[in-house]
């Protein structure tokens, strides 16, 4: 097996954590940079490459093409285990799981969620942050029988015993392809953050049974570690209010929602965190994910007129996990 890259037991460095988008080029030329710790492309036609450092995300971009990198504190070091892909700079882990769903969704699941709760767990970087979720036809199946109710199912088994408390933040976010292959990565660190809950939202590990038998499993979002120069990591976030979804199916009416919450979000956070900015602005990074590729313009008009250049984003056509929910965001902030 081969062992995550561990520093001098002496030194318990601060975790460091760098996200850019940049011009979509050749991923070996990023990946020459012994800091980076992940880069990712997106779309059918992004690049591909052999390093375990780099992912392609099959959701289809909207706008100029961009790679999205993330960097870390020192020398990375990286490998593959059964698996897993991994690589690590000795305070920050990125994983990934790509699997087929063979028998099913919920066994796949609860499988890929086993092995990532053992790999993060005996590495020197034991402490989950952030998760993200990437499934085909993830509203697929009706009642019970949906896909994404048995994904939670799998997943929450495949963490086995876990206090909701210590949830880390995550995405779950469907794919416009029928491949039923299971793409899933995450961030883990050396330190353990704080989990984040929302006070317009109930948290979503409490979600009444009218969502499935087993309520999602994460946090709204993960404060960083203490002393560790990284941003504030957020989940998927969308127009949900309490419990419920507001404004079916309008795009515009959804965003206006969607950033009320981050305003409620970036408020609890500032409490732990007093320097945070009260603000999206330049030190944000945002995912859209946008459900009818029709909208991906008005998206982009309706950010162009909210933020302008100032805050870096990724327009991704792809499927929510409520069939009524338009668009979901989530990224970074700092």
């Amino acid at each position: 097996m081969i062992q995550a890259y561990a520093p001098p037991s002496h030194a318990l460095a601060h975790p460091r954590l760098r996200v850019e988008y940049v011009p979509e080029t050749d991923p070996g030329a990023v990946l020459r940079d012994d800091q980076v710790l992940a880069v990712f492309g997106f779309g059918e036609d992004a690049p591909r490459h052999h390093d375990p450092r780099y992912l392609r995300v099959a959701l289809q971009s909207h706008g100029p093409r961009q790679l999205e990198v993330w960097r870390g504190a020192g020398t990375v070091r990286g490998g593959r285990d059964g698996d897993i892909a991994w690589a690590s700079d000795g305070q920050l882990l990125f994983g990934v799981l790509e699997l087929d769903e063979a028998p099913d969704i919920e066994t796949a699941s609860a499988h890929a969620y086993t092995q990532l709760s053992r790999f993060v767990g005996h590495s020197d970087t034991p402490h989950l942050l952030r998760v993200w979720n990437y499934l085909d036809a993830i509203t697929a199946g009706s009642g019970d029988r949906e896909r994404y109710r048995r994904f939670c199912i799998g997943r929450a088994r495949g963490l086995g015993h876990f206090d909701s408390a210590q949830l880390p933040a995550a995405t779950a976010i469907g794919r416009y392809e029928d491949t039923r292959r299971m793409q899933i990565y995450w961030l883990a660190a050396n330190q353990p953050g704080t989990p984040l809950e929302n006070p317009r939202q109930v948290s979503a590990y409490r979600y009444p049974r009218q969502y499935g038998p087993q309520p999602p499993s994460f946090a709204r979002a993960m404060l960083a570690p203490a002393g560790s120069d990284m941003p504030l990591l957020l989940s998927g976030t969308a127009a949900v209010v309490g419990h419920a979804s507001m404004h079916a199916g309008q795009l515009l009416a959804q965003l206006e929602e969607t950033f009320a919450n981050f305003d409620a979000l970036l408020d609890a956070a500032r409490d732990h965190a007093p320097t945070l900015p009260a603000q999206f602005g330049p030190g944000t990074r945002l995912k859209v994910y946008v459900r009818e590729r029709a909208d991906l313009a008005l998206a982009a008009q309706a950010l162009d007129a909210r933020f302008g250049d100032r805050v870096p984003r990724l327009l991704l056509h792809a499927v929510i996990c409520r069939d009524e929910l338009a668009v979901e965001i989530d990224g970074g902030h700092g």
